[in-house]
């Protein structure tokens, strides 16, 4: 949508300038071009900061068109007051203004209609779904699971509903489950939704409903009723036109999830072309100082926990272990070979993880992934660990620019790095990415942990 926004506006322009003066040629006068350019970057820069590029899914059809007008409106004043300001306006034709605006104001409304249109009739079509759970009972559930019915084009389905209370009645056709086997139901199952709808009388209940969470990735949202209450500055979704407070929601989501993948593609790819001739070096040493092969292959758990496949330069020589076990390197480990020590110590052993990131299963910032045994027992003993998985794993992260690297032998090393790694999920900011990397740079290669 960035991408053709800015290119509507140009098409725009050129067409107002073929109807204004009734020939068509290019290029298109100096001052014209540049004009249109300008548009072009405040296009860029404008709509991001109106909310233009939030997800859609259950809003109405006319909130991308009002927002996408609103922004417009705004990049058209910035331009004349621009002209006004610089003392160019009389360079410009007027008309080919009126025509200008006016073009791209209608191409971007029928941009996001047909947008709308095709992503309503795939989500009819049963793509693009979002499953969900509704912990709760009363009007508000009530409420949510007729909207949920009558709206197939949200994409929303509801797959449990649960209930504390004694009162177990159907609600519209759902039978509710017992609270107590919700966490259970969430291992089991793919979720990507929970929303809480105790009523505010309840509201009590809602710590022990949110420890039936701490074991899942899903995003997590309250529904209140919010006729009573002032809300400043909070987190606040709205889905079937129910407001929903973000509890626990991943920052990766519309125009977010866009710039963190660009981000990714863009510098990972930089990055792999860079460290290529090593990368072959390394693998030569690897290949000649011990037998088996260059890469070592790891299940890890990625977004959302599920498994990826890890790559890295194999450190120690072939060995087995029993299924399910998974031993720690320790400083003095026999298993490593001479050049493994070295990598290991150096973190160039991480370096083939920039292949995960273009193949879009890791990111260069984020959590590190733990192996699928690590987390099987960690998330047991440490509350929010799952948590982590609500965004891309990473091949650097703030807890290991602030030392917490190598073994993770007890609990309480572990809870100090899920602590740095939720930090950065609710801090989360391309600078803060971009921080995190050139803190690597000048300290995260070699730490006295790493081994």
């Amino acid at each position: 949508m960035r991408v053709m926004d800015m290119l509507i506006t140009l098409a725009a322009g050129l067409l107002a300038y073929s109807l204004r003066f009734d020939s068509f040629r290019f290029p298109i006068p100096t001052a014209y071009a540049v004009l249109v350019l300008i548009g072009m970057l405040l296009v860029a820069a404008v709509f991001p900061f109106v909310g233009l590029y939030q997800s859609w899914r259950a809003q109405s059809i006319f909130s991308p068109a009002g927002r996408t007008l609103t922004a417009w409106v705004i990049v058209s004043v910035l331009l004349l007051v621009l002209l006004s300001l610089s003392k160019h306006a009389e360079y410009f034709s007027r008309l080919w203004l009126l025509l200008w605006f006016g073009c791209t104001a209608v191409f971007l409304v029928l941009l996001r209609l047909a947008g709308y249109g095709a992503i309503s009739l795939l989500r009819r079509c049963g793509y693009n779904r979002r499953y969900v759970v509704v912990v709760g009972s009363g009007d508000r559930a009530r409420e949510l699971l007729r909207e949920v019915k009558d709206s197939l084009s949200s994409g929303f389905d509801v797959v449990a509903v649960f209930n504390g209370a004694e009162d177990r009645g159907e609600i519209e056709s759902h039978h509710p489950q017992p609270l107590a086997g919700l966490k259970e139901y969430l291992v089991a199952h793919t979720v990507d939704e929970i929303w809480i709808t105790l009523p505010l009388e309840q509201s009590q209940n809602l710590r022990a409903v949110l420890a039936h969470l701490n074991d899942t990735s899903a995003n997590v949202r309250y529904v209140p009723d919010l006729q009573d209450l002032f809300l400043l500055n909070h987190g606040v979704s709205e889905i079937l036109n129910v407001p929903m407070i973000d509890l626990m929601a991943s920052p990766m989501q519309g125009s977010g999830r866009l710039l963190k993948a660009m981000e990714d593609r863009l510098l990972g790819g930089i990055i792999l072309m860079l460290i290529s001739p090593l990368m072959v070096l390394i693998a030569i040493g690897v290949k000649l100082t011990s037998p088996g092969p260059v890469f070592f292959r790891q299940r890890r758990n990625g977004w959302d926990g599920r498994e990826i496949i890890v790559y890295k330069f194999r450190t120690m020589r072939i060995h087995y272990e029993n299924p399910g076990q998974v031993t720690q390197v320790s400083p003095h480990d026999e298993r490593l070979t001479r050049i493994g020590k070295f990598l290991r110590r150096t973190s160039l052993d991480e370096l083939p993880q920039f292949i995960n990131v273009l193949q879009g299963r890791m990111s260069i910032v984020g959590p590190r992934p733990h192996a699928v045994e690590h987390n099987t027992q960690y998330r047991k003993i440490i509350d929010r660990y799952m948590l982590r998985h609500v965004v891309k794993p990473g091949i650097t992260g703030w807890a290991q620019i602030n030392g917490l690297r190598g073994m993770t032998d007890t609990p309480d090393k572990m809870r100090d790095r899920v602590e740095y790694d939720l930090y950065y999920i609710e801090n989360w900011s391309l600078w803060f990415d971009l921080k995190i990397i050139l803190l690597t740079l000048t300290r995260g290669f070699v730490d006295k942990n790493a081994y």
